[in-house]
C-alpha cells in the first residue's frame, strides 16, 4: 500500500465537494478498489468513503420499480428483494462470500463495471435507470465497454431504478475460487418484450443478446433459441475457458434461464 488521505463524509454534498479536489476517488464497499490499490494499479491521493452516507442506502418500491440506493450492500438486496424481485435477490446472494456481500455495494459494482461482475447484467436486462447526483442514465447508454461507463469525473451513483418484470432469472456459471461468472445470463420478461444480458463472456463487457431477445419475445420457451448461435469472436479466452466455450455457455445459460423463469 502507499500513503493517501482518507475522508468519510456524512452527506452526499460533503462527498461531492471532497471529490472535486485533485486526485480524489470515491470508495464504496472497497471490494474492488482496495485490492487495486494494493497492487498499485490505481494510486489516488485521496479516498472519499461513501459508507457513512445514509441517503445512499435503502430499498423502496415506487411506480412499478424497485429503487435501490447506490450504497446498499449485496446482503441487504439478497434479503429484502426475495418477494419483489427474486431474480435480483438471488443474484446478490451468489456474489462472493458473506464478507463481500456485507461490504460490497451495488453502486460500487455498477460504477466499476468489471467485465465479469453480476450486477451489470441485471441492470442491462432490466432496462434499469442509473441515477446520479447530476442526471438519469438509461442502462443502454450507461455501459460503454470493459471498465468503462457514462459516468463523469466526480459523479456518484445515488440510486438504480429496476422496472419489476413479469418474469426473470439469473444463471451464473461461476469460477469456483473467485465466484465471478465465467459467463452469466440475466433474463427479464416485460409486457414490451424480453431482454437478455450477458456478463463474464465478452471482451467488451456486458452486452445484450438481441437475437435471443427477438426469438423469446415471440415464443418464451427454451426451444425458441434452438436455431441460434453465438459467435466466439470477441469472447474472452483464458485458462478457465476458451472463447468457444463461453459462446456456448451463453446459449446454454439462456435456455436454463428461460426454463427457470417460465
Amino acid at each position: 500500500m502507499y500513503a493517501f488521505d482518507f475522508v468519510k463524509p456524512s452527506s452526499l454534498d460533503e462527498a461531492l465537494a471532497a471529490l472535486q479536489e485533485e486526485d480524489a476517488q470515491a470508495l464504496g464497499g472497497g471490494q474492488t478498489l482496495i485490492p487495486t490499490l494494493k497492487q498499485r494499479l490505481a494510486m489516488p491521493g485521496k479516498l472519499v468513503s461513501l459508507r457513512g452516507i445514509a441517503e445512499l442506502k435503502g430499498i423502496k418500491v415506487e411506480g412499478g420499480a424497485v429503487v435501490i440506493g447506490g450504497g446498499t450492500n449485496h446482503a441487504t438486496i439478497a434479503r429484502e428483494l426475495t418477494e419483489t424481485y427474486p431474480a435480483l435477490a438471488y443474484l446478490a446472494s451468489r456474489i462472493g462470500d458473506p464478507s463481500v456481500r456485507t461490504l460490497g455495494t451495488i453502486g460500487g459494482s455498477v460504477a466499476n463495471n468489471d467485465p465479469a461482475a453480476c450486477y451489470p447484467a441485471a441492470v442491462l436486462a432490466s432496462g434499469a435507470t442509473v441515477v446520479t447526483n447530476a442526471r438519469e442514465i438509461p442502462a443502454d447508454d450507461y455501459f460503454q465497454g470493459m471498465f468503462t461507463t457514462a459516468l463523469e469525473e466526480g459523479e456518484i451513483i445515488t440510486e438504480i431504478r429496476f422496472p419489476i418484470p413479469q418474469a426473470a432469472n439469473y444463471q451464473k456459471f461461476a469460477q469456483p475460487a473467485s465466484r465471478f461468472p465465467l459467463t452469466g445470463v440475466f433474463l427479464a420478461k416485460y409486457a414490451g418484450g424480453v431482454r437478455v444480458a450477458v456478463t463474464g463472456a465478452s471482451e467488451e463487457g456486458v452486452f445484450r443478446w438481441k437475437e435471443a431477445e427477438a426469438a423469446l419475445s415471440h415464443d418464451f420457451s427454451p426451444s425458441a433459441i434452438d436455431g441460434l448461435t453465438v459467435e466466439a469472436e470477441g469472447m474472452m479466452g483464458d485458462i478457465h475457458g476458451t472463447p468457444e466455450y463461453r459462446a456456448n455457455l451463453v446459449k446454454v445459460l439462456t435456455g436454463r434461464a428461460v426454463a427457470a423463469a417460465g
